[in-house]
């Protein structure tokens, strides 16, 4: 199921990590976290800069981004298992400016399990391949979370 947050009295801001991951976070706990397209603003330490094009954090470095702070504006994050192979040609071309983004159940990586975008502060889309974590996350936001089908 593929969700999508605009507007959510339980967020500071869009894409807070934080937050949007609170009713899944200790079921991710054997993957890792590829970060691609990124812009953020933080007053943090975090595992991000602006000098590299993608980020592949383990647990503890995406908790620490995740506990920071840090609003991310623009940005694909994927989940994916913690023997994924990295592949830079195709790392350098996810966006999430993609028509992917928009498409239902289309992963930009295959073999993520989860994927969040963020989409210029103004949405945050989630799209779920394990349907008990799409659960887990709609009962927690309730009438916030928002198929993204509906967007249409």
């Amino acid at each position: 199921m593929n969700w999508v947050i605009k507007h959510s009295k339980k967020i500071k801001y869009q894409t807070d990590l934080e937050e949007i991951l609170k009713p899944i976070w200790d079921d991710l706990q054997n993957y890792k976290w590829l970060i691609t397209d990124v812009d953020f603003i933080t007053d943090s330490q975090i595992p991000l800069n602006f000098e590299k094009d993608y980020f592949f954090l383990d647990r503890d470095e995406f908790a620490q981004l995740m506990n920071s702070d840090t609003q991310i504006i623009w940005g694909v994050i994927s989940a994916v298992s913690n023997n994924y192979k990295i592949d830079e040609k195709k790392n350098l071309t996810l966006s999430s400016e993609s028509e992917q983004v928009w498409k239902e159940n289309v992963f930009q990586i295959s073999e993520s399990i989860l994927e969040i975008i963020a989409f210029d502060s103004g949405y945050t889309i989630l799209k779920f391949k394990n349907n008990k974590l799409s659960e887990k996350f709609k009962n927690y936001f309730e009438s916030e979370a928002i198929e993204l089908c509906k967007l249409k």
